[in-house]
């Protein structure tokens, strides 16, 4: 399979659209139907729709294809503003539309902090501008993720955030998290936890265990996830309000997260596909590819999430696309950042291990952890194909085998661990508002 890849609009008439004879999966409406998908006006039309006689449309053939719901992303960094030199909007959601997805959202994490309406209105009038994807922003918990002084939520909320979080950051004072939870109710928002215990994964830079100790590298414990993972359970069932717990790594907080669930905590986890395909020795040849936060970590932890994604303990998947500039994860590993790229790979990582070689989940299901379980999540009018929701979709061929080069990557940055590595089963065209935004030649 070819990387060429193309960004030129391909139905170029915004009225009316039909693909034709795909696979129809539909997850927010138990669908699963070989069947013609009509997009009027940039919106799906009716099962039942047919167009007047002699009505110009064009077809797109999707025979031997699933037609998915736009994929979405809740957990991006584009960088901008500030960082632009290791990824930009619209470089960022270049690389979100060749990976399939049709919406992102993005942390806070940016150089000012998208801490105010005023930040908030320059990337979304920015995205408007320059991106081919839908790109939702994220507002941060607190000033300057500082963790100390509450970010005006009401007026971000007038810009449109979809969350907040300060994502990177972890909020180390209880006080103040139970106060952001609270806050944040008021507004419907779901706060969403970068889980970590600062005062036990001071200086850390992998996983504490048996690679750390030979590799003579400061480890970083799984209960410096645990902990706040259970701090967030025991607030969100006190406040009786949302909290998401980002990047889930470790076998422990999977068990936590589980037993809240099941006596109704409003308590969730996401899944990233590199804590699922590599582990820690990874690392032994001091590759700053491997080095993210959380870290990867054992067997024990990926063989826990595996049963957390089975039994939908979690079940939300991101990637946590992380760029950086080359020559800042080519030093020592003690002093690369933390963070890899992710959004061309993610879907395909995710189907190619749960869905065609281990058979954890259905197709269906994973087009559940992309569509329907984050936009509920988040209250985002997108992930189903429901008459009158906006006309964003993917299309799917789950048997193409095909193998992934940095070096054509859409993103600016190249710090990957998936290089050369070939999967089974990719997005082959996305399309916002019944507009092909991006397709694989």
């Amino acid at each position: 399979m070819s990387n060429a890849q193309s960004f030129t609009a391909i139905n170029p008439r915004p009225g009316l659209l039909r693909i034709a004879g795909g696979r129809i999966v539909d997850p927010a409406n138990h669908r699963d139907e070989v069947a013609d998908l009509w997009i009027e006006n940039g919106r799906v039309a009716g099962e039942d729709f047919a167009p007047s006689a002699g009505v110009p449309h064009d077809t797109l053939d999707a025979t031997g294809l699933v037609v998915a719901p736009g994929l979405i992303d809740i957990h991006v960094h584009f960088r901008e503003p500030g960082q632009s030199h290791k990824e930009t909007i619209a470089s960022g959601a270049r690389a979100a539309a060749a990976g399939g997805f049709t919406s992102v959202v993005c942390m806070p994490n940016t150089s000012p902090t998208m801490d105010n309406a005023g930040t908030i209105s320059l990337l979304r009038e920015k995205a408007e501008a320059s991106a081919c994807v839908n790109v939702f922003c994220a507002g941060a918990i607190t000033k300057g993720l500082g963790g100390a002084d509450l970010a005006p939520f009401g007026a971000m909320v007038g810009e449109g955030i979809a969350a907040i979080t300060d994502d990177g950051r972890c909020i180390q004072s209880h006080e103040v998290m139970r106060r952001a939870v609270e806050y944040a109710r008021m507004f419907g928002l779901t706060v969403m936890d970068h889980c970590q215990d600062e005062s036990l994964t001071a200086g850390a830079v992998m996983h504490e265990g048996e690679w750390s100790l030979r590799l003579g590298l400061p480890g970083w414990p799984r209960i410096g996830e645990e902990i706040i993972v259970a701090r967030n359970i025991l607030l969100a069932e006190l406040c009786d309000s949302p909290i998401h717990c980002q990047h889930i790594s470790a076998c422990g907080s999977v068990r936590l997260i589980r037993e809240a669930r099941a006596r109704g905590v409003k308590i969730s986890g996401e899944v990233c596909p590199h804590h699922l395909w590599f582990t820690d020795e990874r690392l032994r040849n001091y590759d700053a590819n491997f080095k993210m936060n959380p870290p990867l970590r054992s067997d024990r932890d990926v063989a826990a999430i595996k049963e957390g994604i089975a039994d939908g303990t979690l079940e939300i998947f991101c990637s946590d696309h992380a760029p950086h500039a080359f020559y800042e994860k080519e030093v020592e590993l003690d002093h690369a950042p933390f963070g890899i790229t992710g959004l061309e790979t993610e879907f395909a990582a995710f189907h190619d291990l749960l869905v065609h070689r281990e058979h954890i989940l259905s197709l269906e299901r994973l087009i559940a952890g992309f569509t329907l379980h984050p936009a509920r999540l988040l209250g985002l009018d997108r992930g189903t194909l429901t008459p009158g929701a906006p006309g964003d979709v993917t299309l799917i061929d789950p048997t193409l085998e095909w193998t992934f080069d940095k070096d054509a990557s859409e993103s600016l940055a190249r710090n990957t661990p998936f290089h050369g590595t070939t999967f089974r089963g990719r997005a082959t065209q996305t399309l916002v508002a019944g507009q092909t935004v991006w397709s694989a030649a």
